[in-house]
């Protein structure tokens, strides 16, 4: 499968600070990747040197295997972007503003049919500036959707969004990945990104943490079990013969993998010691893989 997205060694700066140093990633057609990262980790400028609208200070970037900068024209045709920054004249309503963009493409999608997928019929007649703020970011997603794109760039897509509107969204990811779009996401919202991504690419300080999938982002096996109360992390680590830590009160993370007989011997343990098991689960969930690599690279960088 070809590559939609190719990102290579970009490097961006703003006099003598790396917004972006030595990033490289790819997404192919039919692929969902996000990107995942604290305010200032440099997603968003990488982001808009995809689009043409920064220059990379060193390395390439590529959309359909054009330089966004040389082709931009080509690759606006085939690009659909939602970005953070801008939005609709005040007047416009998102029906009109629809109108007067698909005159821009020479087979957009319709217009109402837009309207209906993002449940915008309600408000297709009413001034941007009374729309709420999920209503604005859907009206954003159906400009970005209306020139049938190879390639969606969404730039924070459910801010403000409430979660029937997050719901929606999230069938149009799938709807596009299915039918061949390669997604580029960025988000803050961690279960967004787990729910949806086949690829994760984790940013710090404008360089790249850790990426690869959900399984290879979760690490080693384990068991990580809530209980109804508190227990003593060694003796349950002196049976499971492993090491086991306490993550907060009511958790431990054995450092093993689960099996049927492990399950039956920290049930029995739970229960000889009056505290009922309330959750297990066998990978660390991307929330807590994502703090503990944050953490680790800021230790690193402090050390």
């Amino acid at each position: 499968m070809s590559n939609a997205v190719e990102i290579k060694n970009l490097k961006v700066a703003f006099g003598d600070l790396n917004a972006v140093d030595d990033v490289s990633l790819q997404v192919a057609y039919g692929e969902v990747a996000t990107l995942l990262g604290p305010n200032g980790a440099g997603k968003t400028t990488v982001v808009e040197t995809l689009l043409g609208f920064r220059a990379p200070s060193s390395g390439t970037v590529r959309l359909h295997g054009l330089d966004p900068l040389r082709d931009h024209a080509e690759v606006v045709v085939r690009t659909g972007a939602l970005l953070q920054r801008g939005g609709v004249w005040f007047p416009m309503t998102p029906a009109q503003v629809l109108e007067l963009t698909s005159t821009y493409y020479d087979a957009p999608r319709d217009c109402g049919e837009l309207l209906a997928l993002l449940r915008l019929e309600k408000c297709a007649r009413t001034p941007w500036r009374r729309l709420s703020g999920g209503e604005q970011q859907r009206t954003l997603l159906a400009l970005a959707l209306l020139g049938r794109p190879k390639v969606l760039v969404l730039d924070e897509p459910t801010t403000a969004v409430d979660p029937e509107g997050r719901q929606v969204i999230r069938d149009i990811i799938r709807s596009e990945r299915e039918r061949g779009c390669a997604l580029l996401i960025t988000t803050h919202e961690l279960d967004e990104a787990e729910r949806l991504a086949d690829f994760l690419v984790i940013m710090n300080h404008g360089h790249i943490v850790a990426q690869g999938t959900l399984d290879e982002l979760a690490g080693s096996p384990e068991m990580i079990v809530e209980t109804s109360g508190p227990i003593d992390p060694e003796g349950l680590a002196r049976l499971l013969g492993c090491t086991v830590t306490a993550d907060g009160p009511l958790q431990v993370r054995c450092a093993i993998g689960s099996t049927p007989e492990r399950i039956g011997v920290v049930t029995g343990y739970l229960t000889s010691h009056g505290v009922a098991m309330t959750s297990l689960r066998t990978r660390a969930s991307l929330e807590e893989r994502y703090l503990e690599l944050i953490a680790d690279e800021r230790n690193g960088s402090e050390s």
